[in-house]
């Protein structure tokens, strides 16, 4: 036997030695941040980084072995590349790269860019099942992980597997619910979750719910800003009234006016009768305008006046009406910005931002994304008379995956998996159900051979990805991609992409 590997077979038993010596802990987390610890020093990563599937012990453990304290933790869950750890929990193989930066399969991820990660080995712990991963991020010389650095962490995720069975059999099962005691306050049965990050959401509607004053609701698209509206109506003394939502953003620039304020007989060319319009129709209830930062110039000063004084005009009315009505508005733009922009009146900002919420989004709520994705599983499976499950691998992956779309790319993406296994005749969905690469993307793959073609197709995937996440919304979608509007159609016009103006 050469030498290289007399070492490797004496480090291996030198790691599962003090691992069976750190099996002597009762408790999981004590366990695993020394056993974490162990790995680090012996593949000489600068970072590492280990996560378990909440599904088994109630919740989630994540433990970091050097170079972060307790405080820096939630920061670290934020900055560590997700996709990366996605990938090994759907193929259930060890993930090497010598630069994530420079791989086709991350390079597109928002955390690889925003952190500059370089060499990356990450290993699922369990096999092709996997109850978690081991992420080690770093080395002090350029490169990829040697092999026998590979072979030492697939040799920890290995046997660290029967050890935390253990002790996840002597720890009693508890999820934590930091939502428990909010939800006895507020009607927030539509509103599934448990992480802090929804009960902060929640203690922001018990307050905004004691009064009548104007909510802004900000968050991501996706984020669910239409069910905390509905969650705060229901939780205020306007919960017997109606609940009218409006989106600014998907009427004509002509019809809103009418639509929110009504219109007389004749005032208009479709106004054959007198039409009520949603204000009159939330009347002592709430009157939700999704998608406020879309609503034109010219009918902002409408509803600051509408604001102010609690009466407003039909179109073609010779007298005011006056209404009881509360109003929420939500937008996923940043308002001060567009205030500063001129696209949004500052007296109108301030009067919709009286009382605020925040929607979180998903990658502030990790905990809570299992508890989704088995409610649209269950509703897929409900809607095809079938009842479907997911498996711990796939609940692990979408746990894992990164979510620019948030809660609603996360529906969509179950809904796709669950297209895939009933195709199969299948009552369980797996990771390669919710993950499978597209026939356009291996076409393209397999077509692009040259520097230009790899980065046109790039481009391109870059583009539909960002635009799907963005529901389409091509103002967004610009934002995130840091460019212009204006520049952003003519990306579009490029490659071919034919979305709706936005």
């Amino acid at each position: 036997m050469a030498d290289h590997d007399h070492d490797l077979v004496r480090a291996e038993r030198d790691l599962y030695r003090r691992l069976l010596d750190l099996g002597d802990h009762d408790d999981l987390a004590a366990f695993l941040d020394e056993a974490l610890a162990l790995v680090v020093e012996a593949t000489g990563a600068l970072r590492g980084y280990l996560s378990l599937d909440p599904a088994q012990d109630g919740q989630s453990v994540f433990t970091l072995a050097q170079g972060f304290d307790e405080a820096d933790l939630a920061q670290v869950r934020r900055e560590l590349s997700q996709g990366i750890l996605a990938e090994a929990l759907r193929t259930g193989r060890t993930v090497s790269t010598a630069s994530a930066l420079d791989d086709p399969r991350f390079r597109a991820m928002a955390s690889v860019q925003a952190n500059r990660i370089l060499a990356v080995l990450c290993a699922p712990i369990g096999g092709r099942a996997p109850l978690g991963a081991l992420y080690l991020q770093g080395r002090a010389a350029p490169g990829p992980f040697p092999e026998r650095e590979r072979q030492l962490a697939e040799a920890f995720t290995t046997r660290v597997a029967p050890l935390v069975h253990r002790l996840r059999r002597a720890t009693p099962d508890a999820a934590v619910d930091h939502t428990r005691e909010l939800r006895a306050r507020v009607h927030a049965d539509g509103l599934l979750g448990v992480s802090a990050a929804l009960a902060e959401c929640l203690r922001q509607v018990s307050v905004c719910a004691q009064v009548d004053a104007p909510v802004l609701i900000a968050g991501e698209s996706g984020t669910g800003k239409t069910e905390l509206a509905r969650c705060l109506h229901l939780s205020s003394r306007r919960a017997p009234g109606p609940f009218v939502e409006v989106n600014c953003a998907a009427l004509p620039d002509t019809l809103l006016e009418a639509e929110l304020f009504g219109a007389e007989k004749g005032a208009h060319s479709t106004a054959t009768r007198r039409i009520p319009g949603r204000i009159a129709a939330a009347q002592g209830g709430t009157l939700f305008l999704d998608e406020v930062a879309e609503l034109p110039l010219a009918s902002q000063p409408k509803l600051l006046q509408f604001l102010q004084s609690r009466r407003y005009w039909r179109l073609g009315g010779e007298s005011p009406v006056e209404a009881d009505v509360r109003v929420i508005a939500a937008t996923n733009v940043d308002l001060p910005e567009a205030v500063r922009a001129k696209r949004f009146r500052e007296d109108l900002y301030y009067r919709l931002d009286v009382l605020t919420v925040r929607a979180p989004a998903l990658r502030e709520r990790p905990d809570d994304v299992a508890l989704l994705a088995d409610r649209f599983a269950s509703a897929a499976g409900a809607s095809a008379g079938r009842d479907l499950t997911l498996s711990r691998a796939a609940r692990t992956a979408l746990r894992h995956a990164e979510w620019p779309g948030n809660v609603r790319q996360l529906s969509a993406a179950v809904q796709r998996g669950a297209a895939f296994a009933l195709s199969e005749g299948s009552a369980v969905i797996e990771a390669r159900h919710l993950f499978p690469e597209t026939p356009a993307a291996a076409a393209e793959k397999a077509r692009a051979t040259t520097w230009q073609e790899a980065t046109r197709g790039f481009q391109r995937r870059l583009l539909d990805e960002t635009l799907d996440a963005c529901g389409g919304n091509v103002s967004e979608a610009a934002r995130r991609l840091d460019v212009a509007r204006s520049h952003l159609h003519e990306l579009l016009r490029a490659h071919g992409i034919n979305r709706p103006k936005s």
